[in-house]
């Protein structure tokens, strides 16, 4: 393996949510609304971090730009925030959408928001020579949910998700990552995932495919693989949810065009936010 590795984390936020050590949500402390997150995803020190459940200008979280948030804690040199919803996240009423808004809309260091979002984003201290964002439509069901905090499932409808892939510069030229938040509808979200292999065929390999794919185990990396020989591998075979105690892996980073021996050290780090625990993979890219 060369000596110049990339470090690239996925990390589901859950907007900046405290979690107790027994699982359970936590009230915010005074202060600075965005400084748990903003602690979190500095202390990854990682140069390409993919990120999921970020608000926008919501009342819960601060009214805050929590993508820029992110991407100022880790000195980010370019940065997107892609919107799944625009939406105000209201208690006792879940999301309510907002009707003016178009599905979704794209926003980075030179273009700020103005209306309350719901999204994910994708942040690098490496140079950026190409964006792209698609969106991804919800399945017309919705599916009992384990929720931070209830003890039982709830029924929760899908919702609008967004993909946001960009060309990078490594120490060894181009590669390509993209960041994903699928639907945690079975078989709804491997069509997304086959939707989003398809979407990035065109751009440079390596390719780093990293995000919260609501799909446990070796079944991404399998759907990637199966109407053809397509050379996806997993990086990391780590469990990443529930936080608190972690027994499956709902997050990955999954390669292509990248052999078993450019990677490196591995982490799945507690931190003080988030019913997901963040992965973190080193690569020679």
């Amino acid at each position: 393996m060369g000596e110049l590795l990339v470090r690239c984390a996925t990390f589901n936020v859950l907007h900046g949510q405290r979690i107790g050590p027994d699982g359970r949500p936590e009230t915010a402390a005074p202060g600075d609304p965005s400084a748990p997150l903003a602690e979190a995803v500095a202390g990854l020190d990682a140069d390409v971090v993919a990120l999921q459940e970020i608000d926008c200008l919501q009342e819960r979280s601060g009214g805050v730009d929590q993508a820029a948030v992110a991407a100022a804690a880790m000195g980010a040199r370019d940065w997107r925030y892609a919107t799944a919803l625009h939406c105000r996240s209201v208690p006792g009423r879940g999301w309510v959408p907002d009707p003016t808004e178009p599905g979704m809309r794209v926003y980075g260091p030179e273009r700020q928001p103005e209306v309350p979002s719901h999204g994910l984003a994708l942040l690098s201290r490496l140079p950026v020579h190409e964006w792209r964002a698609l969106r991804l439509p919800p399945a017309p069901f919705g599916m009992p949910l384990r929720v931070a905090g209830r003890a039982a499932p709830v029924l929760a409808r899908d919702q609008p998700r967004a993909a946001l892939a960009a060309v990078l510069e490594g120490p060894h030229g181009p590669f390509t990552v993209v960041a994903v938040h699928l639907s945690f509808v079975p078989g709804w979200n491997i069509g997304q995932l086959r939707t989003v292999r398809r979407w990035i065929a065109d751009l440079p390999q390596p390719r780093v495919l990293m995000g919260d794919f609501n799909l446990i185990g070796a079944l991404p990396r399998a759907t990637l693989n199966a109407t053809s020989r397509r050379g996806w591998r997993g990086s990391a075979r780590q469990a990443t949810f529930p936080s608190h105690r972690p027994l499956v892996q709902l997050d990955h980073i999954l390669l292509n065009g990248l052999g078993a021996d450019a990677v490196g050290a591995v982490d799945v780090p507690r931190t003080a936010i988030s019913d997901h625990r963040p992965l973190v993979v080193e690569l020679a890219l």
